[in-house]
């Protein structure tokens, strides 16, 4: 799925295009180097998706910097991920940015009609988990997935899960974002027939090992077809939830 390089290949095949221009498009340098960051601008052109901002640790003056050297390159849309409260009011006085709270993300320009060829769906086993969750969730609607949101549906009341399985049995990917004993990711892989992506996270009591203890339990799952992506990265999962819900899409 290289998006970005079959609509240059496109653009060109319909006249849209030149050659020349396109050739520019490839050929223009792999990175820029502003000192404190390199910007790989050419990661959409290769991977399909452009290079996204971890705000956390760097300061609200270079990742103003960094969108600025971006939105130079010809980058519409921006993610920056956890990105704080604090630093988002002082990049946001020279960037205009929609921020999501809950998620901790910062975008930059508009989240696109979705293009997937499915739904995602996103479920968390209690309401504490929904912070990790919507990290998910917004990044797969930044990428052009359509998402749906299942909160507050752990094991712990198991028919609240059961109320919705039809979303779940019609879903193209399941993101599953527990903490505690992480046993949503079973429950869910043993319901569906879409590959599911488990996120264990640091909610949990002492014994829950800042999300260690949900992190073994989502490994060591016996439903097939459960991958586990780190404690509390709901970035990563959005983003692999994404990947599955467009294999295959003509985009």
């Amino acid at each position: 799925m290289n998006t970005e390089a079959r609509k240059l290949l496109e653009a060109v095949r319909d006249g849209g295009m030149s050659v020349e221009d396109a050739l520019m498009k490839f050929k223009t340098g792999p990175f820029e180097d502003i000192g404190y960051a390199k910007i790989d601008t050419h990661r959409k052109l290769r991977r399909g998706t452009a290079e996204v901002i971890y705000g956390a640790g760097k300061t609200p003056e270079q990742i103003a910097g960094i969108i600025a050297k971006m939105r130079d390159s010809g980058q519409e849309r921006i993610l920056v991920t956890r990105l704080s409260g604090q630093a988002y009011e002082e990049v946001s006085a020279s960037v205009p940015l929609d921020y999501r709270r809950e998620a901790k993300l910062g975008i930059y320009g508009d989240i696109p009609e979705p293009d997937g060829i499915g739904t995602v769906v996103v479920a968390t086993g209690g309401t504490s988990d929904i912070p990790v969750a919507e990290e998910a969730a917004v990044t797969a609607e930044f990428l052009g997935s359509r998402v749906t949101r299942l909160y507050d549906v752990g094991v712990a009341g198991l028919h609240r899960l059961l109320a919705h399985k039809e979303e779940i049995m019609s879903a193209t990917v399941i993101v599953a974002i527990a903490g505690m004993e992480g046993a949503l990711a079973s429950v869910i892989g043993g319901l569906s027939e879409c590959p599911v992506i488990a996120v264990p996270t640091s909610v949990g009591y002492g014994a829950a090992f800042g999300g260690l203890s949900a992190l073994l339990s989502m490994l060591n799952s016996c439903a097939s077809g459960v991958s586990v992506v780190n404690i509390d990265n709901g970035y990563g999962a959005g983003y692999l939830a994404n990947m599955i819900n467009h294999t295959g899409g003509n985009v």
